[in-house]
Formats: C-alpha cells, sequence, structure tokens
C-alpha cells in the first residue's frame, strides 16, 4: 500500500488528483494539510481523510506526497518532504522563479527522491500519437507550430502575483511548452510576448501571445489567456498544429465530448473521453512502485517555466529574449 498524502489542496487539479488515486489499487489518501485550514477541512470531509495541522506530521504519515499548493509555496513544500525522503508530485509551473525550481530539483536529487512534474497533457493519447508520427518523419522536417491555450479566470490566488507569480501567461504556457519540447525535442531559444488585462478588473493579465524561436530552426506561437467566460461549458482548450516540409498535425487535446443542444437548457458538452489526470497520478505510483525516472521531472518543469518568464521580461522591456 502506498500512501499519499496532498501538501496543499489550493489548486483545483488537487480535487481530481483525489478522486483518480481513489481508482488505483493499492492506494491510499493518507490526509491532506493546507495553510488555510477551511481548505483542508473541506477537501477532508470530502474524500473522507484526516486533516494534518501541521505539514511536517503529513509527510511522516505519507510515502509521497502531492504539491498543490500556491505556486510560490511549491519550493517550501517540495524541500520539506524532500528532506524527510517523501517521492514529490508537483503541480505546475514548477515554481515563480528560476531560483526557486533549481534549488527544488537539487534538494530532491541530494535526497534521492522522485521529483515528477504535473503535466497532463503529454498522457493525451493524440499528443502521443503526434509524436509517433513526427518522429517517424512524416511530416518531414519541422518548421512551425501555432498553439492556443484558453480557460475561464479562476479567480483567488491565481490572480494575486505574491501567491501565482502570474497570470494566464505563468499558467497555460508551461503546459504547451512542455509538450512542444517533448513531442519535437527541442527547446525554446527566444521569446517575444505581448499580455495585457483585456477582460478583467485583476492584478495580473488575463491574454498573453507569445511568439518563439525553437533550437530547431522552427517557430512557434502560442495564445495563452483566460478568455473563456462563466457561461461556456467547458473550461478551455489546447489545441496544437505542428506544420512539417511534408505534412502538418493538428490536436484538440480535449475534444473527447458530446455537445448537446437543447431549447430549455442551452449548450451542454458531455465528455466521454479518458481522464489524463488518471494516467497522471497512476504513471506517479507506477514511477515510485518501479522505481524509475519520472516521465515528466524537475528539469522539465524549470525549462516550461523559463520561457513563461522570458515571456514577461519580453513584454515589459518589448524585445526579444533570448533564453
Amino acid at each position: 500500500m502506498i500512501k499519499v498524502g496532498f501538501l496543499g489542496i489550493a489548486h483545483m487539479h488537487a480535487y481530481s488528483y483525489a478522486r483518480q488515486l481513489n481508482n488505483i489499487d493499492a492506494v491510499h489518501i493518507a490526509g491532506v494539510y493546507d495553510h488555510d485550514g477551511q481548505k483542508a477541512a473541506l477537501a477532508a470531509d470530502k474524500f473522507e481523510i484526516q486533516a494534518f495541522e501541521r505539514p511536517q506530521s503529513l509527510i511522516q504519515a505519507c510515502d509521497c506526497v502531492i504539491v498543490a499548493s500556491e505556486n510560490a509555496l511549491h519550493r517550501k513544500y517540495t524541500e520539506m518532504a524532500a528532506n524527510m525522503g517523501r517521492q514529490v508530485l508537483c503541480e505546475k509551473p514548477i515554481s515563480t522563479t528560476e531560483e526557486d525550481a533549481i534549488s527544488m530539483i537539487q534538494c530532491c536529487e541530494e535526497n534521492g527522491v522522485i521529483f515528477q512534474m504535473a503535466f497532463p497533457v503529454r498522457y493525451v493519447p493524440a499528443v502521443k500519437k503526434a509524436k509517433m508520427a513526427i518522429d517517424s518523419g512524416i511530416l518531414g522536417d519541422i518548421t512551425a507550430v501555432s498553439s492556443t491555450n484558453h480557460g475561464r479566470m479562476p479567480g483567488g490566488w491565481f490572480v494575486e502575483p505574491a501567491h501565482s507569480g502570474g497570470g494566464s501567461v505563468i499558467d497555460h504556457t508551461v503546459h504547451v511548452v512542455d509538450a512542444i519540447r517533448w513531442m519535437l525535442g527541442v527547446e525554446v531559444v527566444d521569446v517575444s510576448a505581448q499580455m495585457d488585462r483585456f477582460i478583467y478588473d485583476i492584478e495580473t493579465e488575463d491574454s498573453g501571445v507569445l511568439f518563439m524561436k525553437l533550437s530547431n530552426g522552427a517557430f512557434m506561437t502560442l495564445d495563452s489567456s483566460w478568455s473563456r467566460p462563466k457561461a461556456h461549458p467547458y473550461w478551455g482548450d489546447v489545441t496544437i498544429r505542428v506544420v512539417g516540409t511534408k505534412g502538418s498535425i493538428y490536436i484538440d487535446a480535449f475534444d473527447a465530448k458530446i455537445e448537446v443542444y437543447s431549447n430549455e437548457n442551452g449548450i451542454k458538452w458531455e465528455n466521454y473521453g479518458d481522464n489524463f489526470d488518471y494516467y497522471l497520478v497512476k504513471d506517479f505510483i507506477e514511477t515510485i512502485r518501479d522505481k524509475r525516472e519520472p516521465f515528466t521531472n524537475g528539469n522539465d518543469g524549470l525549462q516550461s517555466l523559463r520561457v513563461a518568464l522570458a515571456a514577461y521580461e519580453s513584454s515589459e522591456k518589448k524585445s526579444w529574449i533570448s533564453l
């Protein structure tokens, strides 16, 4: 039996991870800690688990932890768990600063613990199939990538820079950049970005557009925004078009749904596709059991964060930023 604890329950993905862990054999959720006791109590009540008053007590009761706190606390909780010898799955982005990310990676390496990043887009069947096609050479040389990651504005700590590190750009950029790094085996080498508050009266940006040069010579664009209204029946999207000299591939990662149009009830989307959070947490558990390297590691988190941070610098300086 592998005992899992939640260090922070602030990120909405944490509830999905908890539901999926309950579908995996020989896994037990030992409990939850959050500096906001009310959040911990609500999660504990929902999943019928223990709410711990001290993070150290939770860590002692577990074999591994899922860090799902506010972004600015990722380093604190990851290093606390690693120093106590526990394996770590960390919500994205890895942190809010490059310094914190590097420290987290080093701490996990020094303690010999697994440090896995929560990048569920890699587990999308269409993304995996696209990588196979690209690796086969059927598209020829890759020349361009265009992509989107739209969603609803989450509010709360997500729009408080001290806790989140930014707005829609840091929230959404890391997902797509990680997927492209993995699919194409490239790094982002230069970034130009523009962002602003176009929709909501909040402290952070709600919309951003990135233009990137990749290490293979290709160009990439990303629309990273919180542009979905609350009335929209689905949270958002991840779309990727990869263009090569011999062909192209288009991916709509979360398009496994049925659209129902009703005069009485309006439009409703019913999802029937795979749950990628299940594959993510299942892979984390299997990584621990098999004592193998994680599919998405700390360096993946660092490299995607560097792109997001470069986007903020580019927007401020109104110039290209080299990584």
